[in-house]
């Protein structure tokens, strides 16, 4: 039986819901050693599954994979990756991938700029987090409670 791009996927989003990040990452690896066509599909379970698990580096490295293998990025593998800086109070890189989606056209919401934030507040870099805020008359993201007190915290 010959592997292909629908059941890599469907393993690696078991391996998602499982919890287990490192054989998400390895079944997407051993999809592009066996020339499966990489898909978004794939490369947003192993995403989740790293994001959950606490492997930020790991979900900056398939975001560059991604782009690698023509892989378009949009807004749910930017969220994850942002949400996973978050997590660990990676604040230069989260608020560089939101840089990164500000320059694309990738559609931005209130969730991943209240993640960027968070991840500023957490890195104690409130400067930061009050630069991002500044930027939502340009990226037409409508503030509300939720995003108002990650910026109070980030202060």
């Amino acid at each position: 039986v010959e592997s292909n791009t629908i059941c890599f996927s469907g393993a690696i989003s078991s391996c998602e819901k499982a919890g287990k990040w490192e054989k998400a990452s390895e079944v997407l690896g051993v999809m592009a050693q066996k020339k499966a066509e990489l898909d978004a599909i794939a490369f947003r379970a192993a995403m989740g599954a790293c994001q959950h698990g606490g492997a930020w580096e790991t979900v900056l490295q398939l975001i560059s994979m991604m782009a690698q293998h023509e892989v378009e990025s949009n807004t749910i593998t930017f969220s994850s990756a942002v949400s996973a800086c978050e997590k660990v109070g990676e604040w230069e890189k989260a608020s560089k991938l939101f840089g990164e989606m500000v320059q694309s056209d990738v559609k931005l919401d209130i969730t991943i700029l209240s993640a960027a934030i968070s991840a500023c507040g957490k890195g104690c870099a409130w400067w930061k987090a009050l630069q991002l805020l500044g930027t939502l008359p340009k990226v037409r993201v409508e503030l509300d409670t939720i995003a108002c007190n990650t910026v109070v915290s980030a202060c």
